[in-house]
């Protein structure tokens, strides 16, 4: 899977992705994240959407993301999960951490 992302203003970026997010494609999304932030976008939002499954690795992606982000002073939010991704965030309690937006613009509402 391939990620696409658009940047909004200077320092916010969506990272979209469609299919599904596991051990093939979370390190394009760990990927996307890195470069991202590399560019000086530091507000990451992951648009989940179009993901309509996530396992343990596509949820370690998303952590090292949040993790990458932080250490330059942004954060890494997401929208949109499916109701199989919303799951899995619930129960390894990673929704506490990672709390689910509805729209790209509520995540960085300021």
């Amino acid at each position: 899977m391939e990620f696409q992302t658009e940047s909004i203003g200077d320092d916010i970026v969506v990272i979209r992705g469609d299919g599904r997010l596991n051990m093939v494609s979370g390190p394009a999304l760990r990927e996307a994240v890195k470069r991202s932030v590399e560019a000086g976008r530091a507000r990451v939002v992951v648009d989940l959407s179009r993901i309509p499954f996530m396992d343990s690795s596509g949820l370690g992606a998303l952590i090292a993301g949040l993790k990458t982000a932080r250490e330059k002073g942004g954060d890494l939010r997401i929208v949109r999960p499916s109701t199989q991704v919303s799951m899995v965030l619930k129960l390894s309690n990673v929704d506490r951490i990672l709390p689910a937006f509805d729209s790209t613009e509520e995540a960085y509402r300021d």
